[in-house]
């Protein structure tokens, strides 16, 4: 947690930087129209597109088939680079601040630089008047998506197009529940109920790392009255909240009754020893741990747990597990496109092409299913219209893929075999109650309140997260300090402008 706050700290110190780095599109040097109204791509054309993560030891051999598609239809090539995990939160600031030349890049909201920032910084290009001519399956299938992409009403990214709930919940060992006759997980007090089990079986119950802090506070906002997430505080850092109704009147938990009956529980847990003692130094998380045999439950979302499926059927063969979602069906947000998309560099030479490979990307079936699964037969075989890997498959010399979740559509999605098929009945379940985001297509501006962002940041580091883990020897007296060391810090500017700029931006819709 100490190394997410410092890396936040570190990322708004960037963030002022972003502009002096950023190019400007040359508007000479695109694609234009034929005679007869087509593209005109007789200019062979190579693309630099950043993802995150590591470069498999087959991703050449995938990119290599793969460019074979895109020179043969459009003359394009495409060259990926990486961003490894570990380094995120800093190489992807510099990214955007080092005028290095590259085409495309993966953008989020909750990304280290956030998709607004960059946007409002002319680091990207605005291609709201180039849909239409480079992209018009996109613009078509993406009907119902290109509002949340939108900054000042222009559009500067492609979103994905998958439908995803990344509700937290709670994920449990279905042998421990049948043991005690746990039937069902549905409240604060049955998670009680089966860590207390847990225990009995010398098991610890979230045996995890600082990082559980925020997964607690998650659990908080989840199943606390109708709040959900807003913005205004990264969501790496103990964030504001506000009624699913009351979308213009964020709040800090940190000043409620709840949040004080939560720290006294909270304080509780830790003494009940549902987790460890060295809880803030701990190495291994609660879900590896969980996989390892070493803890009894781990608190994720719910593509995270349905996806780690495979994982589940090889380390932990016979152990089946249950999930409890935290919050009410009611208040389960939409998944938006801003939360994984794709915009093109101010510093691309093409932004046409990149538009057009792009739209290859999430619309050709070919292309798709290279870039997102690989090539069949080495990389992967359909199985009962599944995706598993084949028979003889060695991941030292055929491992390999892209993290290209941005690029992710319905329309071409194949399941995975190791993903768990609940995944889509619970995603069939909560489509009929779940709610739209109250902030789509709002995009917080946090250049006035930078200071007191990171001045926040430093007290959730020092005092926040040891109340969310009980480290605290009086939960009471820590959560009024805690309060006041926040106002000091001008928690109440951040909420001011925040409601401000909402208030701004409903009065323009």
């Amino acid at each position: 947690m100490m190394k997410k706050i410092v890396s936040t700290l570190l990322v708004m110190v960037m963030c002022v930087g972003l502009l002096s780095g950023c190019g400007s599109k040359d508007s000479n040097s695109g694609d234009k129209k034929t005679a007869d109204g087509k593209v005109d791509t007789s200019k062979e054309v190579n693309l630099v597109l950043y993802l995150y993560g590591g470069e498999g030891v087959a991703n050449k051999d995938i990119l290599a088939e793969l460019n074979k598609k895109l020179k043969a239809s459009i003359n394009t090539t495409l060259e990926v680079k990486y961003i490894d995990w570990a380094d995120v939160n800093t190489k992807y600031p510099l990214l955007w601040t080092s005028g290095e030349q590259f085409d495309m890049a993966y953008v989020a909201t909750s990304a280290a630089v956030p998709y607004s920032t960059l946007a409002k910084q002319d680091a990207l290009v605005d291609i709201s008047d180039m849909i239409d001519t480079y992209a018009p399956k996109l613009k078509t299938e993406l009907a119902d998506r290109w509002n949340s992409v939108k900054v000042n009403d222009k559009i500067y990214a492609v979103p994905n197009n998958y439908s995803e709930y990344t509700a937290y919940g709670f994920i449990t060992r279905k042998d421990i529940m049948d043991k005690y006759g746990i039937s069902s997980i549905a409240s604060i007090a049955d998670m009680e109920t089966y860590m207390d089990d847990a225990l009995k079986e010398k098991m610890v119950p979230l045996n995890g790392n600082s990082n559980l802090a925020m997964d607690l506070y998650r659990m908080l906002i989840g199943t606390t009255k109708d709040w959900i997430d807003a913005p205004g505080i990264p969501s790496a850092e103990m964030y504001l909240a506000a009624g699913k109704d009351d979308a213009g009147n964020v709040f800090h938990p940190a000043f409620t009754d709840e949040f004080e009956a939560f720290a006294v529980k909270m304080h509780e847990w830790a003494q009940k020893g549902y987790w460890t003692k060295d809880v803030l130094s701990a190495a291994q998380d609660d879900k590896d741990n969980f996989y390892n045999g070493l803890s009894a439950s781990y608190i994720s979302h719910q593509p995270d747990w349905t996806g780690n499926y495979g994982n589940q059927m090889k380390k932990l063969p016979g152990v089946d597990t249950e999930f409890y979602t935290f919050p009410a069906t009611n208040k389960i947000i939409k998944s938006t496109g801003v939360g994984a998309a794709t915009a093109i560099s101010a510093n691309s030479k093409y932004p046409e092409r990149c538009l057009m490979v792009i739209e290859k990307l999430m619309t050709d079936k070919e292309c798709y299913d290279l870039f997102q699964y690989g090539i069949e037969g080495k990389q992967y075989v359909l199985s009962n219209g599944n995706v598993t890997q084949p028979a003889g498959f060695n991941a030292e010399k055929d491992g390999g893929g892209f993290a290209g979740w941005a690029f992710r559509t319905d329309k071409l999605n194949i399941p995975a075999a190791t993903e768990d098929p609940r995944r889509y009945i619970l995603n069939k379940e909560w489509e009929k109650d779940a709610i739209d985001s109250p902030y789509i297509g709002f995009n917080f501006d946090s250049t006035k309140i930078s200071s007191q962002l990171s001045a926040i940041a430093n007290v959730d580091s020092q005092l926040g997260i040891q109340i969310l883990l009980g480290k605290t020897s009086d939960p009471k007296k820590s959560v009024a300090e805690y309060r006041k060391q926040l106002k000091a810090a001008g928690i109440d500017d951040v909420i001011k402008e925040v409601n401000k700029q909402y208030s701004d931006f409903a009065a323009s819709k």
